[in-house]
């Protein structure tokens, strides 16, 4: 299976990037090399880590209710002096807790 975004047939799409002002906006195509592809993490930065799998609609290696469908999981972590905070760490990990965080904020 090629990991591809529905949207966009063939493409995939990177597990781990740069966000924020760096970029001037999420996952910005012109970032410069030298703050990016060849940048050094430093105290203060912030990466998107978002490994995801995406199903094209005719992937026959898949079961059916999953063809067409992308699924990703995404944290924010901040670099800090000794390693890295996750700043998405408190947020629902499982679908019933993803579907009660949802239904409070729906009202």
């Amino acid at each position: 299976m090629t990991p591809v975004r529905p949207d966009d047939p063939g493409e995939s799409h990177p597990a781990v990037h740069q966000a924020g002002a760096l970029q001037d906006v999420h996952d910005c195509a012109q970032a410069r090399n030298e703050e990016y592809v060849d940048g050094v993490l430093e105290p203060g930065m912030v990466l998107t880590v978002e490994p995801g799998l995406y199903f094209q609609p005719d992937d026959l290696t898949v079961p059916e209710e999953w063809r067409g469908i992308g699924v990703r999981i995404e944290d924010d972590l901040v670099v800090t002096d000794d390693g890295h905070e996750n700043l998405s760490a408190g947020l629902p990990r499982s679908a019933d807790d993803v579907e009660a965080w949802m239904t409070r904020f729906a009202g």
